[in-house]
């Protein structure tokens, strides 16, 4: 389908901008691309992130489609401020986050934009993931938060229920989030300082600590396939989800619920790292930590916490609401999600 602006180069700004950040992405970033040549909504721009790629497939793709604006910061900037930067540089209204290892289904963008119809009020949504190549089988459903402390993605390697329905959830995936792109910068956009995993979870946060709602829609859909360039279980991933999971925590829990559950996320954090130790990677796990509690970074941390809870619309019951209470719920993998109500805000 034809698209009148988006990745074509007219003046008029196109109602999406699609970000992708690659690194060593190989051959799911062609498939990936190919799902957005595919989509029914065609209103939209790409910007291409290459983190000095050395596989040549960003390159290979600029090459295939001219139209894709190409950044090239020629170092590895990460996750994080790889978005920030084409966010920076993009034209559309809405900013929709992409992984190169997610898939889109051709009416992805549609049943993102038909969401915010519906919703005028909401400013961020995620999609529903299903598991790459393994039918039936969701990646996720909405980030949930356990009372804890602990993020993880809601229904992952489970069954996909009969009646997913719409609702609210604790946060956005960062593989394929639709979010405003004014809101996204006037938040200060992912904390760069985690480089990546958990930047998306922290984005959520303060989301709602701002006030702000998060929309799952079931209707949008990709199939992904998840650390494709890192691995699940890498060293590197271990290492930063570890490390990035304490200071979302300790950014961004208000000051009462942070009182309340600190032993509850000590608790749990030496629980995982007993499970890692049992795997036999438990050394980046307590890297991770250290490099977490090392004074040189926590007091950045802290300060960015003081001004947060400072400016914070949410208190510690709308946050607890928003949370799975069961304090190890990621062992069940459950789904939370709640009704939405635009009254209620």
């Amino acid at each position: 389908m034809a698209r009148p602006t988006g990745k074509g180069k007219s003046d008029a700004a196109p109602t999406v901008s699609v970000v992708i950040v690659s690194y060593e992405s190989g051959p799911t970033l062609e498939r990936c691309l190919a799902g957005l040549d595919a989509q029914t909504f065609a209103d939209f721009e790409v910007l291409l992130v290459d983190n000095a790629s050395t596989d040549g497939a960003p390159q290979a793709a600029v090459a295939a489609d001219p139209a894709i604006r190409f950044l090239q910061p020629g170092v590895n900037l990460g996750f994080a401020a790889g978005n920030n930067l084409a966010a920076r540089e993009a034209r559309g209204r809405w900013l929709v986050l992409l992984n190169p290892d997610a898939y889109p289904h051709p009416d992805w963008l549609e049943a993102l934009i038909a969401g915010t119809l519906r919703h005028p009020e909401v400013r961020c949504f995620t999609s529903l993931q299903m598991v790459a190549d393994e039918p039936g089988l969701m990646d996720g459903a909405g980030d949930v938060m356990t009372s804890a402390g602990i993020p993880f993605r809601g229904g992952y390697r489970r069954r996909l229920p009969p009646n997913l329905r719409e609702g609210e959830v604790f946060s956005a995936c960062g593989a394929a989030t639709l979010i405003d792109r004014a809101l996204f910068l006037s938040l200060g956009g992912f904390d760069e300082r985690f480089f990546c995993y958990c930047e998306d979870v922290d984005l959520g946060y303060r989301l709602r600590l701002a006030g702000e709602a998060t929309l799952l829609l079931p209707a949008a859909r990709v199939e992904h396939v998840g650390s494709a360039s890192t691995g699940v279980r890498s060293d590197f991933a271990v290492f930063h989800g570890s490390r990035n999971r304490i200071w979302t925590f300790l950014k961004n829990t208000p000051p009462l619920l942070l009182w309340l559950t600190t032993p509850l996320h000590v608790a749990v954090t030496a629980g995982l790292l007993l499970l890692h130790a049992r795997r036999g990677d438990a050394a980046p796990v307590v890297r991770g930590i250290r490099a977490a509690l090392k004074r040189e970074a926590l007091d950045p941390i802290l300060a960015s916490r003081r001004a947060l809870q400072a400016g914070r619309k949410a208190g510690s019951w709308d946050i607890l609401r928003a949370m799975a209470i069961d304090p190890v719920a990621f062992f069940g993998r459950r789904i939370v999600i709640r009704r939405y109500r635009s009254s209620e805000r």
